[in-house]
């Protein structure tokens, strides 16, 4: 279980101006103080308990929560056996997604991120949630560990509050969409704004491609607050779920 240590900790005080990936926060230890950005989670991780302090209990993350939910319900509602899915968790963390979907009834979960601490974190404070758990980079996945990955047989593909601002580049959810069987289930979310026309970056342009194409059947699509800003405003995501119907070609989706 993770640390109920609780952290001091305090937001800047004029934070306006920064963009949702630039926040950061100050954290007080042993009569000293660092600042840490939001999306430093390498050092957030390292820190037990900070991590649910900071995004669960001040800013009100719900999105480990609803992704599960829209993934239970849109599975059920298909009358498919939700406990017999083997999924991957594409930037796992520490280990909260698993352990809501290990709380539904899947018992086969692996777990995959791209630096060591995250599955540190993973093994000290919630160990047994995943049944393999991989610290590699998906942009460059090695031949032995995307056979590894593979013989699992994976059908179903969770990612959550990890697409954009660079932490999963669209490459690396490519990567992990192709390991999934046929019609295998995914079920992610990402921000609002990366499903507006006006944002023509290569991200966005490659999600909203995919989730309209014919690579994806759409069964969910659902906007809801994510969390608070550092100003208490809420910030919107869309969850999203659906079905692989094939693989994604190299250079189709989200090319200029």
């Amino acid at each position: 279980m993770p640390s109920t240590k609780r952290h001091k900790i305090q937001f800047p005080r004029n934070s306006q101006d920064l963009d949702q990936d630039e926040a950061h926060f100050d954290v007080f230890q042993n009569g000293t103080s660092r600042t840490i950005r939001f999306h430093d989670y390498d050092e957030i991780y390292k820190v037990p308990g900070l991590y649910e302090q900071l995004f669960y209990d001040r800013l009100k993350c719900c999105s480990h929560k609803k992704v599960c939910e829209i993934l239970r319900t849109t599975v059920e509602q298909s009358h498919f056996n939700l406990t017999g899915l083997r999924v991957l968790d594409l930037g796992a963390g520490n280990g909260m997604v698993g352990e809501i979907l290990k709380g539904i009834g899947i018992s086969r979960i692996i777990g995959a991120d791209i630096i060591p601490e995250a599955k540190d974190a993973t093994e000290r404070d919630r160990p047994g949630v995943y049944d393999e758990y991989y610290v590699t980079d998906f942009t460059a996945l090695p031949q032995e560990e995307k056979e590894d990955l593979k013989s699992w047989s994976l059908d179903c593909l969770t990612c959550v509050a990890a697409l954009g601002f660079g932490d999963i580049p669209k490459d690396a959810f490519i990567q992990a969409f192709n390991l999934l069987g046929a019609e295998g289930w995914v079920a992610f979310n990402i921000k609002e704004t990366f499903l507006d026309n006006s944002d023509t970056s290569g991200f966005s342009k490659a999600i909203r491609e995919l989730i309209f194409s014919e690579y994806l059947d759409l069964y969910h699509l659902e906007r809801y607050r994510h969390r608070l800003s550092i100003e208490g405003e809420p910030l919107y995501y869309f969850a999203v779920a659906g079905r692989k119907n094939a693989d994604i070609p190299p250079g189709i989706i989200g090319t200029e």
